[in-house]
């Protein structure tokens, strides 16, 4: 079996007191967070914070917590390959504009926290939402 690495983001910010979270759909129109592959040489925090600005072009960002990882497995033409995500909590600082990469994001938005919540689609994902959101609550 193939083994893939990759690292993402459930991104927040305060918005006049009120918690953003940050969701892309993705190429398969699923509501979820951004996440890419960790380059050689790269750090999970270092990739996730790459991929943030690749594909919504948030720069003004920094890491508060890892969250966890999603573990799962797909198919490709050579066979199944094992994916391992580490999902970090983000927080985006001022009002940057998201610019999303059209080849691989359909759409990118701000959603309040329980519409966020709602909104998440892949398996596991909603409790990482869940606490990524309850750990910055508690910074504010």
């Amino acid at each position: 079996m193939n083994y893939e690495f990759s690292a993402g983001g459930v991104i927040v910010k305060n918005d006049n007191d009120s918690l953003k979270v940050l969701l892309i759909k993705d190429r398969f129109k699923h509501w979820t967070w951004p996440k890419g592959h960790i380059e050689p040489g790269e750090t999970a925090e270092q990739a996730a914070l790459r991929e943030i600005a690749e594909e919504v072009g948030l720069k003004n960002t920094s890491i508060h917590a890892e969250l966890g990882e999603q573990k799962y497995i797909f198919y490709r033409e050579k066979g199944p390959i094992s994916k391992t995500v580490k999902i970090f909590l983000v927080e985006a600082r001022g009002d940057e504009l998201l610019v999303p990469e059209t080849q691989e994001v359909a759409a990118a938005e701000w959603f309040g926290a329980d519409e966020a919540v709602n909104r998440i689609e892949y398996e596991g994902s909603r409790a990482l939402i869940e606490k990524g959101i309850a750990l910055f609550l508690m910074r504010l």
